[in-house]
């Protein structure tokens, strides 16, 4: 934008604020209002997909909003483009911006998470007041949340890390939103955001999450669970293309059966739609001319390095993260599958019978997957000094988000009768869901061994619900191991919790022992 347009669109308000909003829009021309007429109640940062699609939604339930990118091309092709008419306020540059806003002023960030997030941070803080707050509504590494509240909570601003779930079509019709960090600041988010997010039941898919890194972290893990489940539905499809022969829109068939049933998504819904996609170039089913490799942004990443770190098993979900990389390696994978033998060819199971074991493994796969999830919130809960409201977090994620699902009704109820549920799989719903479904579970593992098909989500949570119901373990010859080479020490069936004992093994050792830590 030159001088001359900056210098223009600054005359242009004169008049009273809903004067200048009607001549800017007329005149394809950036607001760039004085200190005085601040009328936008909230302000946001990034116009790429996700932000704008935010504005959008926000002006639609009636609020005004302020906008702006670096680029400040973009922010006048969207006044005068999709925002045209409506109740939404340009600005060149970030002084103007912050004079749009009402106090105390409310700015969203919805830029790439990392170094861009930090550098606004610096150019705004010395333009807010005390009081002022600031959000950021990327995919932050939730540590990242908690450095930054601490540092504008010296300046007496505050910061909020604001987890956003539901791409495109969430942010413009109504998102899962999970908010965390300063909490004086939800009294004035609470009313914009609950009104924007999704509805389910009457209930905002949006409520105040916790202190700190509290709200990135709940949407870091729901991205974990998202990796898993669409590498679980992504498996039912290989065993049924795999073991019974069935082509894409076959699948896709059977995929809309499922969504009737317990197993209804998003994610099995838009499944069903991407199976039934034919390519306009070859005519075959668009699955089938897609390389089959799988990116990543790092939160599945994420999800599985914090789990290690706080101690929580979330196997299925970090098994997930290995398949993507797995998949990456396809031209080492060619070479492999000129060399390597499977199994021998295995008759087909019986059609009907099998797609009911696919679909039976399926959903106890992924109810393994979603108690992973909220065992690990849990875990880091206790950790970090949150209060985490599972049920509230299950509400959040009925609506808006990618991994919507109609069973996370009966997590928010499991949590509802017990708030203090060690673990999803021991509510009686899910326990009676598991048993019924445990032998078809089974079946599919082993179908799936014999014929070389590859299923590491499904068997590692057949794997994970093993190993949790077992009352003893194999560890003991682990830790006898660790007590032999290095002294670590092993604690007794007969003698109480808490009490170490080192034994001499090999009779040539002595007596002195390694101190017991967990790193």
């Amino acid at each position: 934008m030159t001088q001359s347009e900056n210098n223009t669109s600054t005359s242009s308000t004169k008049a009273g604020p809903e004067a200048v909003r009607s001549e800017a829009v007329e005149s394809h021309q950036l607001i760039a209002a004085p200190v005085n007429e601040a009328t936008a109640d909230i302000g946001v940062i990034g116009l790429a997909v996700m932000g704008e699609n935010l504005i959008l939604n926000m002006a639609s339930k009636g609020f005004t909003v302020a906008a702006f990118n670096r680029t400040t091309s973009k922010v006048d092709d969207f006044v005068t483009g999709r925002a045209r008419g409506q109740t939404i306020l340009g600005a060149d540059d970030l002084p103007t911006f912050v004079s749009l806003l009402k106090k105390p002023r409310k700015v969203m960030l919805m830029v790439k998470a990392g170094p861009a997030v930090d550098a606004f941070i610096e150019m705004l803080a010395p333009l807010l007041d005390e009081g002022d707050i600031i959000i950021d509504g990327g995919n932050t590494h939730f540590p990242d949340t908690v450095r930054r509240e601490k540092a504008l909570a010296e300046k007496n601003i505050l910061f909020v890390g604001a987890g956003v779930s539901g791409g495109e079509e969430g942010a413009l019709k109504g998102p899962s939103i999970m908010p965390g960090g300063n909490a004086k600041a939800w009294p004035e988010l609470k009313p914009i955001f609950q009104k924007i997010a999704a509805q389910v039941g009457g209930q905002p898919c949006c409520d105040w999450v916790g202190e700190g890194g509290a709200g990135h972290f709940v949407k870091m893990v729901h991205n974990g669970i998202e990796y898993a489940d669409m590498q679980m539905i992504s498996e039912a499809y290989s065993l049924l293309s795999g073991a019974l022969g069935l082509g894409a829109p076959e699948i896709g068939a059977i995929f809309d059966e499922w969504n009737k049933g317990e197993l209804d998504s998003y994610l099995i819904e838009i499944t069903a739609e991407i199976l039934r996609k034919v390519d306009d170039e070859t005519g075959k089913p668009m699955v089938d001319v897609i390389l089959d490799t799988a990116g990543q942004k790092g939160t599945g990443k994420w999800t599985s390095v914090t789990a290690l770190d706080v101690g929580a098993p979330a196997n299925t979900i970090a098994e997930a993260v290995f398949a993507r990389i797995l998949s990456a390696l396809k031209d080492q994978r060619v070479e492999a599958s000129k060399v390597l033998r499977g199994p021998d060819a295995q008759d087909a199971p019986d059609h009907d019978v099998f797609v009911e074991q696919v679909r039976r493994a399926l959903y106890a796969s992924k109810i393994c997957s979603y108690a992973q999830g909220f065992q690990m919130m849990e875990l880091a809960a206790a950790e970090y000094g949150w209060t985490l409201d599972f049920g509230s977090i299950a509400q959040m994620w009925r609506g808006g988000c990618i991994i919507r699902a109609a069973f996370l009704d009966k997590i928010k109820a499991a949590f509802g009768s017990n708030k203090a549920l060690p673990n999803l799989l021991l509510d009686a719903y899910f326990t009676q869901a598991i048993q019924e479904s445990q032998m078809a579970w089974r079946q599919v593992v082993a179908a799936a061994a014999l014929r070389g098909v590859w299923t590491p989500a499904f068997s590692s949570a057949l794997a994970y619900y093993d190993g949790y119901r077992s009352e003893r373990l194999s560890a003991n010859i682990l830790q006898a191991q660790r007590d032999y080479f290095g002294a670590h020490t092993y604690e007794r069936v007969d003698k109480p919790r808490g009490e170490f004992f080192h034994t001499n093994w090999t009779g040539r050792g002595g007596s002195t022992s390694s101190s017991t830590y967990n790193a």
